[in-house]
């Protein structure tokens, strides 16, 4: 619906902006009057790079890389419906997937994660699923093999679980996770 709005004609369209109070409070501006606003939105029509990313974001076909995931769930001991589950909730099979967060590649590795994991391109496929399935069978080790609690931290980041005892009040991990787990149900 909000692309919708940015492109309809006679609307003015602008990058939009976002800060979140200490109250929890979420602010939108297209004239961010502080360092604490932070880029939510470009504007695509006065973005050519993002307009040409835009166009590649059409999600890939699932059975291009069966391979790759049922070989890296064998490796990690990782069920190839979880895996598939998070690839579509994550980028919907897009290799070249971007978040606004700067999460990339098929399973959506935050740059930290993926330098931790030793993966060096996370728009190469092999090398973001090989990651992405790793980092998915540490979650479950760490969270004694609770699907639910490793996909909240997958998504939230494992001190936000650990600070709230489960998973996080939050209904972007919540709703992420439910998908996740309904994925899993298609995928089998």
């Amino acid at each position: 619906m909000l692309c919708a709005l940015l492109f309809a004609p006679g609307i003015a369209a602008a990058d939009i902006y976002r800060y979140e109070d200490a109250d929890g409070v979420v602010h939108f501006t297209d004239t961010p009057t502080d360092k604490k606003f932070k880029i939510f939105l470009k504007d695509l029509r006065k973005d050519r790079q993002l307009r040409t990313r835009f166009r590649l974001a059409a999600g890939g076909d699932p059975r291009e890389y069966e391979h790759l995931i049922n070989a890296s769930a064998a490796k990690y001991g990782v069920s190839p419906a979880l895996v598939k589950a998070v690839i579509r909730a994550e980028s919907g099979y897009n290799p070249n997937a971007v978040s606004r967060a700067g999460a990339t590649g098929l399973m959506q590795l935050m740059p930290g994660t993926a330098r931790s994991l030793n993966v060096t391109n996370t728009f190469d496929p092999k090398q973001n699923v090989d990651g992405g399935v790793r980092y998915l069978r540490f979650l479950l080790d760490t969270f004694k093999g609770d699907i639910s609690l490793a996909l909240a931290a997958y998504n939230a980041g494992m001190s936000k679980v650990a600070r709230y005892g489960g998973i996080p009040p939050y209904q972007e991990t919540r709703t992420y996770v439910n998908r996740v787990l309904a994925g899993m149900q298609q995928a089998n």
